[in-house]
């Protein structure tokens, strides 16, 4: 199995096994909470795991809601092992205590990242729990204890951004390995609350701070690794991805290229945060994985891209210097915010260029979304003078919409 090649370069799948969730997170992209009414049973799941080791899979990382609320977790984790791919998972933490940590580590789970969205206030804020930051840092000690590889994930969005120097530090205190970054998209809840979401511009004083970050992590073990929405051209781009050497450069979307997600349902898509309506290719009860993988234009669509090739392409990317080999960067960003894949606003050399001029790009919500998982609304973009530039740190992100005041926190 260890000598197979997957077709096409498929390596890595991200499955969420369960929607259940036992957090309720404000910038989850599948609102989790309640599990699926039609959940993959455990022979269906073991099935699929039949079919990812057939197709020479190296990796998959099991997600929910809260993969370790789903009773056959680790009957499905060991099958993932038996089958000779590795399997990681990535959680909350609100419950992984001590008990859990040790029958992960019996499982045979290569490594767990544990969601760290800031420290306590803007964490709690995020997931709706108070308590839910002091849980996800004892379960690090957990899973150290346990003898884990553990990370920690983070969401950079306008609550999370002033703590990023203290997340690290936090990292380093409990000796996890591993740092992924990504910058919150507005899909599922996240669309539902615009306020907490980066703008364009704030990408001139964000994406700075990464490369700093990067550097800081490395002097203290940990390998700060991007997530697919950081790091497309600029200044900083060689030192923030992975693939970036010699001057090279990342190469837009990896959707269906290398990766695929499957929903807890049996839904593939080519990425696991890609909207539901418009990028699933089928369902395992229906076809075979591999069928899906390789025959259907939802999965293909990055694929199968010409070299050279920007007609999908409009807006700012069309005319873009790196159109040709960019081709708008990370889609599913892209396609939640603008209502269509080909124009991405989340880019860094796009904010220094309209600084350059004068200008900046800004997000206004002209239509919500419909509230299902995965779904999304539709941005208008202004492009307006820049004002003097205020500081992330200084900005109060008040509670508007479906966060109102009136709303209080859950207690552990």
């Amino acid at each position: 199995m260890a000598n197979r090649r997957a077709p096409d370069g498929l390596a890595y799948v991200v499955w969420e096994i369960t929607l259940r969730c036992d957090l309720s997170c404000g910038h989850c992209g599948s609102r989790a909470g309640k599990a699926r009414g039609d959940e993959l049973s455990t022979e269906e799941a073991l099935d699929v795991v039949r079919q990812l080791g057939e197709m020479g899979v190296g990796e998959i990382s099991i997600i929910g809601g809260e993969a370790y609320l789903r009773a056959d977790w680790s009957t499905i984790a060991r099958a993932i092992k038996a089958a000779g791919m590795s399997c990681t998972m990535t959680t909350g933490g609100r419950s992984l205590d001590a008990e859990k940590a040790r029958a992960m580590a019996e499982a045979g789970i290569d490594a767990i990242s544990v969601s760290i969205d800031g420290m306590a206030a803007a964490h709690d804020r995020q997931r709706n729990v108070v308590g839910s930051f002091a849980a996800a840092r004892a379960a690090l000690g957990h899973l150290r204890d346990a003898g884990v590889y553990t990370s920690v994930n983070t969401q950079i969005n306008r609550l999370s951004f002033p703590d990023l120097d203290a997340v690290l530090d936090l990292i380093a205190a409990e000796g996890a390995r591993a740092w992924q970054v990504q910058l919150t998209g507005p899909i599922g809840r996240a669309a539902d609350r615009p306020e907490w979401l980066l703008q364009p511009y704030d990408l001139l004083e964000v994406m700075p701070k990464i490369a700093e970050l990067s550097q800081r992590a490395r002097s203290l073990g940990i390998r700060l690794w991007p997530g697919n929405n950081v790091g497309y051209f600029g200044p900083h781009e060689a030192d923030l991805q992975r693939g970036a050497v010699d001057g090279a450069h990342t190469s837009g979307c990896g959707a269906g290229k290398y990766v695929l997600g499957i929903e807890s349902d049996g839904a593939i898509k080519g990425c696991p945060s890609l909207p539901t309506a418009s990028y699933t290719g089928g369902h395992v009860r229906d076809l075979s994985i591999q069928r899906i993988w390789e025959e259907t234009r939802e999965l293909r669509f990055a694929r199968d891209r010409v070299q050279g090739e920007i007609d999908e392409l409009w807006g700012f990317c069309r005319s873009c210097y790196y159109a040709e080999v960019c081709r708008a960067g990370c889609t599913w960003t892209g396609h939640t915010l603008m209502g269509r894949r080909g124009n991405n606003p989340y880019c860094h050399h796009r904010a220094l260029e309209h600084d350059k001029q004068g200008l900046r790009e800004r997000l206004v919500l002209a239509e919500a979304a419909p509230g299902l998982p995965f779904d999304h609304g539709r941005f208008d973009l202004v492009v307006e003078p820049a004002p003097p530039p205020v500081p992330l740190a200084a900005i109060t992100v008040g509670k508007v919409g479906k966060t109102s005041a009136k709303k209080r926190l859950r207690v552990m």
